[in-house]
């Protein structure tokens, strides 16, 4: 069964697109801990980051990183924070997060709860940051 990510891909459902390749998508999470919050992700479908073989293990990193370095020159923060749950979405994913304190990367705080405008225009703002 294809996951909520997988069916973002195919463009079954909406989402703030940040960029994608032939291997890799990135956009807004919408339900962000802070600003600018974006989840890279496989397209070929699997559920465990750890699973997915090493070449391709490595390109998804490089792929975050560019995307991180755009966050970061997009959205006004110290650093742009990296985590991998895997617990709330059966599909791999990494999250990366403009953080100014440890705090910031909390899964357990409130979400932030932008309107569509707003992540519109911060997609658009990180996507025009691309180098």
């Amino acid at each position: 069964m294809a996951s909520i990510f997988s069916k973002i891909v195919a463009g079954e459902i909406p989402s703030y697109k940040i960029a994608e390749d032939e291997h890799f998508f990135a956009f807004l999470d919408i339900h962000p801990l802070m600003p600018g919050h974006t989840l890279v992700i496989p397209k070929k479908e699997t559920d465990y980051l750890f699973d997915i073989d090493d070449r391709e293990l490595a390109a998804m990193i490089i792929f975050a990183k560019k995307i991180a370095l755009a966050l970061k020159t997009a959205i006004p923060c110290k650093r742009i924070g990296m985590a991998v749950v895997g617990m709330e979405v059966p599909h791999a994913h990494i999250h990366l997060i403009p953080i100014n304190k440890e705090a910031d990367m909390l899964f357990s705080k409130p979400k932030l709860n932008p309107t569509a405008e707003e992540m519109k225009a911060i997609a658009e703002k990180i996507s025009k940051s691309l180098k």
